[in-house]
């Protein structure tokens, strides 16, 4: 074939102007790159400068939270040897109740920070005194002799300077204090320690202990704990301004919090901090390891989007670390704010030739290409009908849009022979065409025209309008539902739920289709050649099942198999036997229980398997009985559990009583025949209440 040269070179000139359109547009691009990278210099600058800012806005949280811990714990320790002394010198003894009670409330008011002051007995017994907030405290004791079982609990207000008894009260309470780790360890102890707590007399309230041993003469009398709520510790964390936006955290050396910012904790309110950004500290402590439980650490974390100083920084207490998390753009933000303006006033020359260039090469090479992207997305998502051809300048996008085009008319002769649903479904899953599968639990359905031999032989090929319209309704009701359509084999449908995508309730889907297929044929008017309406019959099973591509290189079927696809088959020929529309298996029934009305037809052995199993009749869903009473359903079932117990004459007065009231209603009649034969001739003692099909 001869071609123009003329033309040859017009068409190649076309298209270099095109490329040559494309690589303007990156050459702008790369003179917009040099004007960035011209303030990098002083970007780094002013970022050093703000990261310093930060870091000294750190330091000064760190130091006081370092204060304010190191204060807890010596106000703890003071406490506990003031008492401790009074208790060795003899000035105080356990057992005196009066001045007990004032030495603990004169501690509770002298220490801010201190939440209980609690003591032991070896016998079991424990008295406390406990802020109840900033303007009540309460003391209580715990005797196993004086009110067993009860909490006796005095309350008192807070007053300038003072404190004024408000009630006593006596409540039930399963506080043991012998139970308790601090009082076991404490008890066998020489010298106090720190024990994390969680239990009290009130309920579950995290805190630390200081409690250690008392002894008198020699003598142990028991163990005496200085209790600290992490509350006081979350309100103290409140009072840091950590930027505008970023928050500090105490957390224990496994990563848990110990507290967060909370203005309004106290040993009443419990502390509801705003945690979002706890998962960041988290990171930065398992990030740091053990060097950060030694010495100060720091990092630059991301999460959603967003970059944050996250600090490490040990505290005077075992295991305690202070995390502070500061958004980055708190203190980049003004830099970034002032690089903008910079690098918009280098490159506003640059922009407006870009702009120019850029719409150049869009209109020619990215819009075209865009769209020709489009139309393969619509062909690996199978959906044909929407590919386009579209023109193009450039000669080469524009034969690949035709040839795409093309291909696409070529795929779509085959939609008919294919389920495209399926094909879309595996195509977004990435499940390659090859053989393969995996076992899994799924619901399959078999669906077929009841006498249909018979019928296709009457009417010859003036089935086909009759069986294509049940199929387009038994199809409808399967997708509408969220089936897999697995195949025709004649008048019959194979479809099955829980794959390729995964459905929770796989079972409930499939029996509401099989629901939907009986009334949209009976509401379809569909009749045979006798002017009878069409009648179907369905088979439903659910179970483990191995789901894939089965075949070989050459041809594949996305399908199911297993002995679980077999009874459902076998289901579905079984409604032939009881006179039914719908049955379903045991798991299948087990699954979608609460959601569909069902009654247990029999047990039955299926052809090729000795043992049986129950098979149910879908009647409806749940709800939608539309006021017809189901006690029939329990008078059938009770009939059953009798025919099973050999009790066949209350069995056949059960199925008596379904009869009457439903005047038809075939596994009834089925059911009182077979009574009506063992009340006649009683089967022997190897009888098993199994019906065996013997047909496919």
């Amino acid at each position: 074939m001869n071609v123009d040269p003329g033309r040859r070179l017009r068409a190649i000139a076309r298209l270099t102007v095109s490329i040559r359109l494309a690589v303007s547009a990156l050459v702008l691009t790369a003179i917009l790159l040099t004007a960035a990278l011209s303030s990098l210099l002083w970007w780094r600058t002013a970022e050093a400068a703000s990261r310093q800012l930060a870091s000294t806005i750190n330091e000064q949280i760190v130091a006081a939270v370092r204060k304010e811990v190191s204060a807890i714990v010596d106000e703890a320790r003071a406490a506990h040897t003031a008492i401790r002394t009074l208790f060795l010198q003899n000035v105080l003894d356990t057992r005196e109740a009066d001045k007990r009670e004032f030495v603990f409330l004169s501690q509770l008011q002298s220490q801010a920070t201190i939440s209980w002051v609690a003591f032991g007995w070896p016998d079991g017994s424990f008295f406390a005194a406990h802020k109840l907030g900033d303007r009540r405290l309460e003391m209580m004791e715990i005797s196993l002799t004086d009110h067993a079982g009860q909490r006796r609990v005095d309350e008192y207000d807070v007053v300038p300077g003072d404190i004024e008894f408000a009630n006593r009260r006596f409540e039930p309470t399963d506080f043991r204090v012998a139970e308790r780790a601090w009082f076991k360890t404490g008890l066998a102890a020489e010298e106090p320690q720190w024990f994390k707590v969680m239990d009290h007399p009130t309920g579950e309230r995290p805190s630390i202990a200081f409690a250690g041993p008392i002894d008198v003469y020699q003598e142990r009398q028991g163990v005496l704990a200085i209790v600290i709520e992490y509350t006081r510790l979350a309100r103290f964390l409140a009072q840091l301004e950590v930027g505008r936006t970023g928050t500090a955290f105490i957390i224990d050396s496994s990563g848990e919090l110990v507290a967060a910012p909370d203005r309004d904790a106290d040993e009443l309110h419990a502390a509801k901090s705003d945690t979002r950004l706890l998962p960041l500290a988290q990171m930065a402590h398992a990030k740091a390891g053990e060097d950060g439980r030694k010495e100060a650490w720091r990092s630059r974390l991301t999460s959603a989007g967003g970059a944050y100083e996250v600090a490490l920084t040990p505290l005077p207490f075992p295991g305690w670390s202070l995390a502070t998390v500061i958004p980055e753009a708190e203190f980049l933000g003004p830099v970034e704010t002032t690089l903008h303006r910079l690098i918009l006033g280098l490159a506003v020359g640059a922009v407006l030739a870009a702009l120019a260039s850029a719409w150049l090469a869009r209109s020619v090479i990215a819009a075209p290409l865009s769209r020709v992207v489009g139309e393969l997305r619509h062909v690996e998502a199978f959906a044909l009908e929407q590919v386009r051809r579209h023109p193009s300048r450039l000669k080469e996008i524009a034969s690949l849009s035709g040839a795409i085009a093309e291909m696409a008319a070529g795929l779509s002769a085959f939609r008919k022979f294919i389920p495209a649903d399926l094909v879309r479904a595996l195509l977004r899953q990435g499940v390659e065409a090859r053989p393969g599968g995996s076992i899994q639990e799924l619901s399959v359905m078999f669906v077929d025209i009841a006498g249909f031999t018979g019928l296709s032989e009457r009417l010859g090929d003036r089935v086909v309008p009759l069986l294509s319209r049940y199929l387009d309704l038994a199809s409808e009701a399967v997708v509408a539902n969220g089936g897999t359509i697995d195949k025709f084999i004649g008048d019959a449908v194979m479809a099955f739920w829980g794959a390729p995508q995964p459905q929770a309730d796989h079972a409930l889907r499939c029996c509401r289709a099989a629901l939907g297929c009986r009334s949209a044929i009976a509401a379809s008017g569909l009749a045979d050649d006798l002017g009878q309406p069409l009648q179907i019959r369905i088979g439903i099973n659910s179970g483990r099942m191995l789901v894939g591509n089965i075949g070989s290189e050459l041809r594949l079927n996305y399908t199911v198999i297993g002995d679980a696809v077999n009874v459902a088959s076998r289901l579905e020929g079984a409604n032939k036997s009881y006179g039914t529309q719908i049955l379903i298996g045991e798991a299948t029934e087990r699954l979608a229980r609460g959601a569909i009305i069902a009654r247990e037809i029999d047990s039955i052995a299926v052809y090729g398997r000795e043992e049986g199993f129950p098979v149910y009749e879908l009647i409806g869903l749940a709800g939608e009985s539309g006021g017809e009473t189901l006690d029939w359903i329990v008078r059938y079932e009770q009939g059953l559990a009798n025919y099973r117990a050999r009790r066949f004459a209350a069995a056949l007065a059960d199925f008596e009583a379904v009869l009457s009231e439903r005047g038809h209603d075939r596994p009834a009649e089925l059911m009182r025949e077979r009574c009506r034969q063992f009340l006649a001739d009683a089967p022997d003692a190897s009888w098993r209440p199994v019906a065996a099909l013997t047909t496919k």
